[in-house]
């Protein structure tokens, strides 16, 4: 069975995200903080947010693929450590449970010199495809 590519949305794309890396076990993607800032014209933190959801989803989504399955979200919370002003933000998500009804992801996202912006975590329920 082949498993999932990854294929941005049209939020991934508005909000300037890029994909280095993708495998089940790793996915890997960055965002620029400009143009993703918030009235302080510090980075937002539903940036940072949806950054951590997209790569937490789609490391789920190649689990997902290899047992026939989609996924759908069901719990997505972070903690912001600090914030950023400039350069880009880098998510690793890498696994905490993957089973075969659902999948837990951890989310590390880090600036330029490699300072922590931001941990999550992100359940997704594996589901038949429709």
């Amino acid at each position: 069975m082949t498993t999932w590519t990854i294929v941005p949305g049209a939020l991934d794309e508005r909000l300037g995200i890029t994909v280095t890396e993708q495998s089940a076990e790793k996915v890997v993607a960055s965002l620029p903080v400009a143009g993703n800032t918030q009235s302080l014209g510090r980075l937002h933190g539903g940036a940072t947010a949806a950054l951590a959801e997209a790569v937490g989803s789609w490391a789920a989504m190649i689990h997902a693929s290899g047992h026939g399955k989609v996924c759908v979200g069901v719990d997505l919370n972070i903690t912001h450590h600090r914030g950023a002003r400039d350069g880009r933000i880098h998510a690793v998500a890498t696994p905490a449970h993957r089973g075969r009804r659902m999948a837990t992801y951890d989310i590390r996202v880090t600036d330029d010199d490699d300072r922590l912006i931001a941990t999550a975590r992100i359940t997704n329920l594996l589901v038949d495809p429709d």
